[in-house]
């Protein structure tokens, strides 16, 4: 009788222990923290954004120009890249069609960007297709 009061004693111990060791909890840092998504478009815009702005015209192939943007992991290519005067401003703007892979799956999108004072590109359209 002793022996079992013994092990029933035993074994509530390990019980409790195991419960305990329930509540531990566990971080690791093996999966980077990707941005939320509304962040992770935002951030793939300025990457599309700059490219266009810097893709000499006279050179783009046939398969356009590849873009990739390492903080978010989305990648694509842009095509039909074609530059105008806008009409009432006589701003200079390109229109583009951008393809984005990301975890969330494939996109394809009609873009618009122009330049602006100062000198620097404004992405004014960016829309699903």
């Amino acid at each position: 009788m002793l022996g079992c009061l013994a092990l029933t004693t035993m074994l509530a111990g390990c019980g409790m222990s195991v419960n305990k060791a329930a509540d531990v909890g566990l971080t690791t840092s093996s999966v980077p923290a990707t941005p939320a998504p509304d962040t992770q478009m935002a951030s793939d815009q300025s990457i599309i954004r700059n490219a266009v702005s810097a893709t000499d015209l006279q050179s783009v192939g046939q398969g356009g120009v590849s873009w990739a943007n390492t903080d978010t992991g989305s990648r694509g290519a842009i095509s039909s890249i074609s530059e105008y005067a806008e009409s009432n401003s006589g701003l200079t703007c390109r229109k583009f069609v951008v393809s984005r892979e990301s975890y969330s799956g494939v996109s394809l999108y009609d873009g618009d960007a122009c330049l602006v004072n100062g000198g620097a590109w404004q992405l004014r359209a960016f829309k699903s297709m």
